[in-house]
């Protein structure tokens, strides 16, 4: 199941991955709140072939993940993503509600752009505002 959240083409796009209904409610309601389009699947896999079915990745400017999710974590979303010499330049944020400093790490080396403890805050979309307008300034 995928949701997108219609706004202005030229709005930043943002595609969520969360196998809890309420927490991809959460995130979308907070990106939406901060103008950006919103996309929503419940599984990597689901991310995935989104992703490869959008032209241009839809204009896929973010993804944010949980990381514990049945059949591919969003640990094994980022790999994918970043192997792909078509997706390795999407900014990939982890989220999770467990605080492992390993689990941290190793998403971070693995070219995860950041780490988000949930519940997110509206002060963690602030921070992903900033990293999504400079990745976006950056790709231009």
């Amino acid at each position: 199941m995928s949701t997108t959240v219609p706004l202005p083409p030229e709005s930043p796009h943002v595609l969520a991955v969360d196998d809890s209904i309420v927490d991809r409610a959460v995130i979308s309601r907070l990106l939406r709140s901060s103008k950006y389009r919103v996309t929503t699947v419940d599984s990597g896999k689901r991310a995935l072939e989104v992703l490869s079915q959008l032209d241009d990745h839809g204009g896929v400017h973010m993804i944010i993940t949980d990381y514990c999710m049945p059949e591919m974590t969003g640990y094994d979303l980022l790999k994918r993503v970043k192997e792909s010499p078509d997706l390795r330049d999407i900014p990939v944020v982890i989220m999770s509600s467990e605080n492992s400093p390993a689990r941290i790490r190793r998403c971070l080396e693995e070219g995860a752009d950041d780490f988000l403890i949930k519940p997110l805050r509206p002060s963690d979309v602030s921070r992903l505002c900033s990293r999504l307008t400079s990745s976006i300034m950056h790709a231009s």
